[in-house]
Formats: structure tokens, C-alpha cells, sequence
């Protein structure tokens, strides 16, 4: 039975400069139209008189339902909280299967108020009712970061593509485009023309910089010099092509530098009293799991928020997106199915980059995961290697619940060993 049938329920349909709230009665009619609140102080105040109203009415506290939206529906959550109301969040997936429940098709802010409302009422369905603004506050820092590392790709590609036109061959000198070396000789001599016609001593200097040996740097000079005479023949003679060069290495450079400033930020803010002391001992549990580093730790705990959210693997496994979307009808049973993607994809991404971790070998030949390793060669061969990472990133994501859940480090074990412990300590448990 539904928690709030015999409550006054109000739903609200959050955008970003305001919001619509509909106020339904104990017995499930509305108390008034829907109803404008402008994200102001003379809104929310507003707001607030039309919730005494109610209150009055029924001699009861209204409870608010509302729907996640990015980051809009933060401020009116919080003033709810800050009221003493009891304020619940819903999340999109949610009220988006549960809309437009009528024959004629309706879509506005008006009537999607007046569905949460009846969703909060009348269905027993997940929310959230509380929100650690410290947590939600890194998870941004986090989300800020990869965003971040996102533009600074984009720039590169930009820069290896103006290169291409214009200095053919550049690209094969260093191992990194974007290295301390290259960027320093194209800050200074972006065409080949003024490689060729800029003293020898001042490139070698420049090229001194990366403290690889004047012999590395005698070497690198030789292949610009060859490269510039090559490039005067094969590449594009248009000067201003240049501009672009030097355009991506600053934007380049200036975004490299917010993101070491950010991840300064993000590594004081964990450090600090403000986020629990429980963190920083969750990080270093986390990096006991090979091929998880600092960043990626924190990115999981962050997406994550606690961990007592969640009952089961499973529901850890949804939450990431990485569960399969189920497909029948009938006696129909689809079999080319898909992950669903419906949870957090900076989670995703970071379970991703650990899953290739774990499949890898270090510069030693010893692997980052033997059991994992040995998983992904054996049981998953003659798979799709999307597939077959994707049963990687299952397996990371257990190891992770197992690990937050027991508060301790992850132990590399045998499965076969792993099942044998497991069956053991439940015998004892039953006897």
C-alpha cells in the first residue's frame, strides 16, 4: 500500500528559472489549479503561503515529490528541507514511465505536476529524501574533470589535424604530440620553413627541456630538419595555417593547467573535514582492486553517494547501466540485447577503464588481474570484445560492493577457491 494515499501530496515539475506544483488532497482531489512558482525569493515565499493554505486546510504537513533535473531542482529541495518538509526526489526514469497515462496525448509543465503528484501518491515507488550537498559537491568536481579531459582531446585531434596540412611527417618525431618537447619547439617554430631556418642551439635547447640526454635531442633535431625539408614539398604552404597550430597549443596548455589546478581542488576537498573521514579509507580500499587509481576511486564513491543505498550486486549493476535490457514478448525472447545505459556514464566510463586495466599486463609481463585476465581468455573467447568487457566490468562492479560493503581490501582469489570459502562459512552460519 502506498506510504501516502491519506496525505496532502505535491508535485512539482522543476525547470530552471521555475517550477509548476500541484496540490492534491487526502482523498485525491485537487486543492487548486496547478501553479507557477518563479525560483526567487517573492516565488518561494509565495510558495510557501500556498503550502499554509493546504496545511490549514487539513491540518496536516503536505509532502513534496519532485523530479531530478540536472542540477535545477537543488535549490527548491533544499528550501523545502530547510522548511522542515519532508521532500522527495523521483528519478526521471521513473516518472517518465509513469506520465501521460490518458488516451489523449498531453505534454506540459501543468499536467507533469499533476502526474508526480499522483505518482507520489498513489504508486510505492524509489525516491531519495536526503542529499550530502559535500558528496554531490565532488561528484561535480569529478564530472567538471572528465569534461575537462574531454575538451583537452578534442584540442589535440585539432592540433594532430592542422599538422597533417601543414608540417607532414611531424606527428611520427614524438611518441606524444603534446609532450613538454614538441609542445615548446611548435610554441616556437610552428612551420617547417622556421625549424629549418632557427639555429641548431635553440632547438637543442628546447629539446634539453624533457631531460632525455643531449644524444635523444641530437637525434630528435636531425628527424625535424629531415621532416621540415619533406613537409616543404609535401604539405600545404599556407602560412596562416600556423595560426591554427598555435591557437590549439594554447588552449591546450591553458586547459591542462585547470585540470591540474581541479584535481588540486578535488584532492584538498577530500582531505578536508568537510567530507567524511570514511572516504579517504574507502579510496585506498578501492585501490587495493587492480587497475583502480586515485581518480577512478573517487570518481565510483562519488557517483555512487553511500553504499547502504544498495541491497544487492544487482542493484549496483543497474545503477552503473551495465545490466543487459531485457527483450520478450510472448514466446519471443530476444537474444541480441544490449546494456541499458540508463545509469551514470561517468560511472561507466571509469568501470571501463578499469575493466582494460585488468585484462592488461604490466611492463614486467605479470598481470594487473590474473583471475580476471584469465576469465577474459578463457571463458569469454570467440566473444565480441565489447561483450566480453562489458562481463568484465560486471565482475569489477561485485568486487567493488563486496569490498565498501566489508570495509576490506580486495583479495586476489582462485573462483574455485573463492566458492569453496563461500560454501564452508555457509555451512556454519546454517549449523
Amino acid at each position: 500500500m502506498p506510504n501516502y494515499l491519506n496525505s496532502t501530496v505535491i508535485g512539482i515539475d522543476v525547470a530552471s528559472a521555475f517550477s509548476f506544483a500541484s496540490i492534491l488532497c487526502p482523498d485525491g482531489s485537487q486543492f487548486r489549479k496547478p501553479f507557477k512558482i518563479n525560483h526567487t525569493v517573492k516565488g518561494f515565499n509565495y510558495f510557501l503561503e500556498q503550502i499554509k493554505k493546504a496545511e490549514e486546510e487539513y491540518a496536516m504537513k503536505p509532502v513534496f515529490f519532485m523530479e531530478s533535473t540536472g542540477v535545477y531542482h537543488l535549490t527548491l529541495f533544499h528550501f523545502l528541507k530547510d522548511n522542515k518538509f519532508d521532500a522527495f526526489i523521483i528519478n526521471p526514469l521513473v516518472t517518465n514511465c509513469n506520465k501521460n497515462k490518458d488516451i489523449r496525448k498531453v505534454k506540459n509543465d501543468k499536467n507533469d505536476s499533476l502526474s508526480i503528484a499522483k505518482l507520489g501518491k498513489y504508486e510505492d515507488i524509489k525516491v531519495s529524501s536526503d542529499i550530502d550537498f559535500n558528496i554531490f559537491s565532488l561528484k561535480l568536481m569529478i564530472r567538471d574533470y572528465y569534461k575537462l579531459i574531454d575538451d583537452r582531446s578534442s584540442y589535440k585531434k585539432k592540433l594532430s589535424s592542422s599538422l597533417t596540412l601543414s608540417f607532414s611527417g611531424y606527428q611520427d618525431i614524438f611518441a606524444n604530440t603534446c609532450s613538454s618537447a614538441s609542445i615548446g619547439i611548435l610554441k616556437e617554430y610552428p612551420t617547417p620553413q622556421l625549424v629549418i631556418s632557427a639555429p641548431k642551439k635553440d632547438i637543442i635547447d628546447i629539446l634539453l627541456n624533457s631531460r632525455k640526454g643531449i644524444n635523444w635531442a641530437e637525434k630528435k633535431y636531425t628527424e625535424l630538419i629531415e621532416c621540415a625539408n619533406a613537409a616543404k614539398y609535401i604539405s600545404l604552404s599556407a602560412p596562416r595555417l600556423s595560426v591554427s597550430i598555435t591557437t590549439c597549443i594554447s588552449l591546450y596548455g591553458a586547459i591542462d593547467n585547470e585540470i591540474t589546478k581541479l584535481l588540486n581542488e578535488i584532492k584538498s576537498f577530500i582531505d578536508s573535514d568537510e567530507l567524511p573521514a570514511t572516504l579517504n579509507k574507502n579510496i585506498d580500499l578501492l585501490m587495493t582492486l587492480g587497475g583502480v587509481g586515485y581518480i577512478t576511486a573517487v570518481t565510483v564513491l562519488a557517483e555512487i553517494g553511500a553504499i547502504d543505498n544498495f541491497l544487492k550486486p544487482k542493484q549496483l549493476v543497474a545503477f552503473f547501466g551495465v545490466d543487459p535490457a531485457v527483450n520478450e514478448s510472448g514466446k519471443f525472447k530476444g537474444d541480441r540485447v544490449k546494456m541499458s545505459k540508463r545509469g551514470t556514464r561517468f560511472g561507466r566510463r571509469a568501470l571501463f577503464a578499469v575493466a582494460l586495466a585488468s585484462i592488461r599486463r604490466k611492463r614486467n609481463g605479470e598481470p594487473t588481474n590474473p583471475v580476471l585476465i584469465k576469465y577474459y581468455q578463457e571463458n569469454l573467447k570467440g566473444k565480441k570484445a565489447k561483450v566480453a568487457l562489458i562481463a568484465i566490468m560486471h565482475k569489477i562492479i561485485k568486487y567493488i560492493f563486496a569490498i565498501l560493503k566489508n570495509q576490506e581490501a580486495y583479495q586476489l582469489r582462485d573462483p574455485k577457491l573463492h566458492q569453496r570459502m563461500y560454501i564452508e562459512n555457509h555451512s556454519r552460519e546454517v549449523a
